[in-house]
């Protein structure tokens, strides 16, 4: 657990956590927890039992803002994708007046990335710190919804050049994920738009037309989403039709290979009979030689002929 003191955006680190009990003259507190901290914070800051016992949940838990007395308690989900999975990470955050905790089981790649905004806008506020960190996390959807349409393109042009059967599997896994991530994506959007439209006296109402522009973000990535998924139902489509005109091409080889050979098995059938009273030119010197140059020539013939019509 790290406890600073934040003013205009600069960070001074302090050791000792009560001190945050007490509002500082200029700027606001920053507690970046984990969840085994909340034994100390929770009695010293008057934490709901409710919201406590939410963030040692085990269960994933859904994007949601919760109003009490003395603190407000907000749920956000930041992304991470690794060009194989999407990973979502609970941002569990406690606001009041002058303090705002951030409670995490794992890293958070945007609280790292928070402190430059921080200082560069001169941050001297809780709920101003966190409009940047909901900008970062909404910016983050983004970026990977921007890396999974790459992911999609990419994988059609490789259904297109060779279609694989490893490529159904990365198809239904994608789309898995997408509707997943969807369901995460709604009450996330109506979570931002709480924070940008509700009377909240714990967030300037100067701020709150910020929120609001954050939410229309939030939007365009539901119907980012939305496109995503019905792109992968367009994936699936082209896999399937990939895999049927492959069919068809092994199948027109097979027929146009057997077609060929029925004159030929033919001829070595006839050839094969022992009637010397009936097939008695099957005695003529180098009669053999004869009939295999004949059923080479028929042969190569109907390949020629075959290539000529596109069938081959």
């Amino acid at each position: 657990m790290k406890t600073r003191w934040v003013q205009n955006g600069v960070f001074t680190l302090i050791e000792d956590v009560t001190v945050a009990l007490t509002p500082p003259e200029n700027g606001f507190y920053w507690i970046d927890a984990g969840i085994e901290d909340l034994e100390v914070l929770q009695p010293l800051f008057h934490l709901h039992d409710l919201a406590v016992e939410d963030c040692l949940s085990e269960e994933e838990q859904r994007p949601k803002i919760e109003i009490y007395d003395s603190h407000y308690f907000i749920v956000i989900n930041s992304i991470r994708f690794d060009d194989e999975e999407i990973f979502l990470r609970a941002l569990n955050i406690f606001l009041n007046k002058h303090v705002i905790i951030t409670v995490t089981k794992q890293k958070i790649n945007e609280l790292r990335a928070l402190k430059p905004f921080l200082w560069e806008e001169e941050v001297n506020s809780p709920d101003r710190f966190l409009y940047h960190l909901a900008d970062l996390v909404v910016d983050n959807y983004v970026t990977v919804g921007d890396r999974i349409e790459d992911k999609i393109e990419k994988l059609e042009e490789d259904i297109l050049m060779a279609t694989k059967k490893t490529h159904l599997n990365e198809i239904i896994g994608l789309r898995s994920e997408i509707l997943w991530l969807k369901k995460v994506l709604v009450p996330q959007r109506d979570l931002i738009g709480t924070l940008g439209k509700k009377e909240l006296k714990l967030i300037d109402h100067q701020l709150q037309k910020y929120f609001s522009d954050i939410y229309e973000n939030a939007v365009k990535i539901v119907d980012t989403f939305d496109t995503l998924r019905d792109l992968m139902g367009n994936l699936r489509e082209a896999y399937q039709s990939s895999v049927a005109n492959r069919a068809n091409e092994i199948m027109r080889v097979f027929t146009a290979v057997t077609t060929i050979f029925i004159p030929l098995t033919f001829i070595t059938g006839v050839f094969g009979m022992n009637f010397d009273d009936i097939l008695g030119f099957l005695h003529i010197p180098h009669a053999d030689a004869i009939s295999l140059v004949i059923m080479a020539f028929l042969g190569i013939g109907m390949y020629v002929f075959f290539r000529k019509k596109g069938w081959l």
